[in-house]
């Protein structure tokens, strides 16, 4: 039997965190056991999911194994692209310039502002009296 290459991804974007394997095959993408249809229903989060892979041409060259977690929908999105992304680096190194143009390889850093003591929130305060 022939040995298995896969080439593993670490995406992150707020608080998710996806861990991607990729191996070549016939395009299948799996998302936590479950198929990416039934993982992200949104279709802008699956358009979002599959860009490294439709900007290199290769959306039926690997099938693709995703454990994705912490994070909303909208953010676990965000980790699996870029963790594609990476691992499509490991892949063939030529793929580099084309992703960085399109601002695939770029960890998104926009995270939510930790509430301060003293106040209702991150930036809100409480109403001033002066009486």
């Amino acid at each position: 039997m022939a040995t298995l290459t896969e080439f593993l991804g670490t995406g992150r974007r707020k608080t998710a965190v996806a861990r991607v394997r990729m191996a070549s095959g016939t395009g299948k993408i799996t998302v936590n056991g479950r198929a990416l249809e039934n993982y992200f229903l949104v279709d802008a989060q699956r358009g979002v999911v599959v860009q490294p892979l439709s900007v290199t041409e290769t959306t039926s060259k690997f099938d693709i194994r995703i454990n994705v977690s912490g994070g909303g929908p909208a953010g676990q999105a965000g980790a699996v692209r870029h963790g594609i992304a990476r691992a499509l680096l490991k892949v063939d190194v030529a793929y580099r310039p084309t992703l960085k143009t399109h601002g695939l390889l770029t960890r998104d850093p926009r995270m939510r502002e930790r509430k301060k003591y003293g106040q209702p929130g991150a930036r809100k305060r409480f109403q001033f009296s002066k009486r």
